[in-house]
């Protein structure tokens, strides 16, 4: 655990935080905390959409030595933007929305890197699940250098449901799978697109998968049968660019 993490300890500290509206990442709970108050802040938080985890008591105190009393928040070193005023405000500038969706891409340094390319290919925001991905905290930050501070990152509860928004918002959804027989230069990435990745290890959801207009590979040639998961969000970033770029 980072020793400069910023956290919020306390049923009585976090439950102000959550009302207060602070941008939180995570909260932890002490599995079988049990209480009134204990119970209405974990409706709140709940509420909220911060995601939540439920920890043995000595995940806790690597956070803190003090009285923690069962619960811990951490800070979120970013402001979340909602996806539904997001899409909105491209349109309005007259700009072509490319967003990526990243599915399960729980490595901190892979999500950094993504956010750092999605930064230099001028993408309007990454949408990122509430649990299964990656905690945005200073390692991610310092990774992306810097972009997550300026690339807007909306975290939804469910993906599907941010696919079918999207698909109902006149997006393409381009899922990235290297089962799919069309190659990435063959993809039609002009108009409005959202470009899903899934994760090194098992790839995009089924349910996900199946709401994608199109699915697209990367040729790999090598005896590696892969590429690095933020290398391939580049390569697809960019290469919306260049057709962009040429129309």
């Amino acid at each position: 655990m980072a020793k400069n993490t910023e956290i919020i300890f306390g049923i009585h500290p976090v439950t102000e935080a959550i009302e207060s509206g602070q941008e939180l990442e995570r909260v932890f709970f002490r599995k079988g905390l049990q209480g009134e108050l204990a119970n209405e802040l974990i409706t709140k938080v709940r509420k909220s959409g911060v995601p939540i985890q439920f920890v043995p008591p000595e995940r806790l105190n690597q956070f803190t030595g003090k009285n923690h009393q069962g619960v811990i928040a951490l800070i979120s070193p970013i402001l979340y933007h909602q996806l539904e005023q997001l899409i909105p405000a491209i349109y309005e500038k007259g700009e072509t929305p490319l967003l990526m969706i990243l599915d399960s891409i729980t490595d901190v340094r892979n999500f950094g890197a993504v956010a750092r390319s999605a930064e230099c290919a001028g993408v309007h925001g990454l949408v990122i699940p509430q649990s299964g991905s990656a905690r945005i905290q200073e390692d991610a930050v310092k990774t992306s250098a810097g972009a997550l501070l300026t690339v807007p990152v909306c975290r939804v509860e469910k993906l599907v449901d941010a696919v079918k928004y999207l698909k109902n918002s006149g997006f393409k959804i381009v899922g990235a799978t290297e089962k799919a027989d069309l190659s990435f230069h063959q993809a039609d990435l002009k108009d409005p697109v959202a470009i899903i990745m899934g994760s090194e290890e098992k790839g995009i959801h089924i349910s996900i998968l199946a709401l994608c207009d199109q699915e697209v590979s990367i040729p790999v040639y090598g005896s590696i049968p892969s590429l690095n998961v933020s290398v391939a969000a580049s390569l697809l970033m960019y290469e919306a660019v260049r057709q962009r770029d040429t129309k």
